[in-house]
């Protein structure tokens, strides 16, 4: 074999490794965010349900609708399977109460802060 053969057979194999060790690192990253955000979906439902026990505000299906309008608006073009509950912020009273959404859809996650006003829930952010 000539010299020049050995060379680009060593590159080819030497791409080929870089590309599987990629290629298992991005899966394992991404097995990784479906990990953490089931763990802040679990966070959030325990703290609304504390929220919920302590004023009748936090009803889940207002910040729902309050999320949904705000993905309606600000994302018409994004479309989303699940939408979930990541965080709940419930302070002293009820004016500076605020939650987070998550959107989980084929294009990714778009997450959606939501803050209480009065007995509404309302769109805050959308990102």
């Amino acid at each position: 074999m000539s010299p020049v053969a050995i060379v680009v057979i060593v590159l080819l194999v030497l791409l080929v490794v870089l590309f599987l060790g990629g290629l298992i690192g991005a899966r394992r990253r991404a097995d990784e965010t479906a990990d953490e955000l089931d763990s802040r979906i679990a966070a959030a439902d325990r703290a609304l349900e504390a929220a919920r026990a302590a004023d009748r505000g936090w009803d889940p299906i207002l910040l729902e609708e309050a999320a949904r309008v705000a993905l309606d608006r600000e994302r018409p073009d994004f479309r989303y399977d699940k939408l979930h509950l990541v965080l709940v912020d419930d302070r002293p009273g009820t004016d500076q109460d605020r939650a987070e959404m998550a959107a989980v859809g084929d294009a990714g996650v778009v997450r959606v802060s939501v803050a209480r006003r009065g007995d509404n829930w309302v769109a805050e952010e959308v990102s």
